[in-house]
């Protein structure tokens, strides 16, 4: 079956760089990113991994832990940190898991059942679909997923926008626009009624009788 927003994220053990793991546990109490490759040593995932070893502080700020997932044995992880730091000057010291039996991604469905239980053979073009993102939050739910082609690489700052929004409106009954950012308006839920709306956000401006907009709330 595939995985759905507020689906429970299915939890697992499983060697990583870092030692190993029983991801809920992982998690606590904080938000996670569950990152996918489909092989080492391939070109878009070189760049993609210190792209996100880049942006550590930006998701340790936001609460937010990191963790990248590929369908190769652990060892051979610590054998491409090195190319990753020679092509993007970034050192991985976020947690790899090794899928090297592929049984995690069979688990998040981004391969089928059928796909052996092996990583040994397989190339990059038979891995295509463990391209996927997954934000999960401290209640283990998953909040959002995006899978990826192989020749498109990801936009880590798109995630980080997207995770902004998950965790303001979690806290607050609004929704965020489209192209949303930082300090931007937002949308005022359907939830609220237009007296508890001036109550909460002090003022707002009704676009249409369903769309209300107000300041982004900062308490």
């Amino acid at each position: 079956m595939s995985l759905r927003i507020n689906d429970i994220a299915p939890d697992f053990q499983a060697d990583t760089s870092k030692g190993p793991i029983s991801f809920h546990e992982w998690i606590g109490d904080n938000y996670a990113v569950l990152f996918s490759h489909p092989k080492n040593f391939t070109p878009v995932c070189t760049t993609e991994l210190g792209a996100m070893a880049g942006l550590a502080g930006e998701f340790a700020k936001r609460g937010v832990k990191i963790i990248g997932i590929s369908v190769d044995p652990v060892e051979s992880h610590e054998k491409w940190k090195g190319d990753i730091r020679t092509a993007t000057g970034f050192d991985v010291d976020y947690p790899l898991i090794g899928d090297k039996d592929l049984k995690v991604a069979k688990l998040y469905d981004m391969l089928p059942a059928g796909a052996g239980d092996s990583s040994e053979g397989r190339t990059p073009a038979d891995n295509a679909t463990v391209r996927s993102v997954f934000v999960i939050g401290p209640d283990k739910k998953i909040k959002l997923v995006l899978t990826y082609p192989m020749t498109t690489g990801r936009n880590f700052d798109e995630i980080l926008r997207a995770i902004d929004s998950i965790q303001l409106t979690a806290k607050h009954q609004v929704a965020t626009p489209a192209n949303w950012k930082q300090g931007d308006d937002v949308i005022i839920t359907a939830a609220v009624s237009n007296e508890d709306a001036i109550q909460r956000f002090g003022s707002f401006d009704t676009v249409l009788p369903y769309l209300r907009k107000t300041k982004q709330p900062t308490a």
